[in-house]
């Protein structure tokens, strides 16, 4: 089955790297840009058809390594 782990920063922490985005899209023109976070996603292939198993073993995996659980948030989603 088919996984996607998606990782943001959490609320109050600083984003360099999405203030460079948002300037740099301001900047191409892009009008209404208000703020820009950025984050990773993870798209994961898991053996098996038990969906609550695949899906505590990705957050587990989340939690471990995936995201840094100290500034950072993530949400896993398998595929229908």
């Amino acid at each position: 089955m088919k996984a996607r782990v998606f990782v943001t920063l959490k609320s109050g922490i600083l984003d360099p790297q999405g203030k460079a985005i948002e300037g740099a899209l301001k900047s191409l023109g892009v009008a209404g840009v208000v703020s820009v976070r950025q984050g990773k996603v993870f798209d994961i292939e898991i053996a098996g058809e038990d969906r609550e198993q695949a899906e505590a073993a990705l957050k587990e995996a989340a939690d471990r390594l995936l995201a840094n659980t100290v500034i950072e948030n993530f949400r896993v989603e398998i595929a229908p």
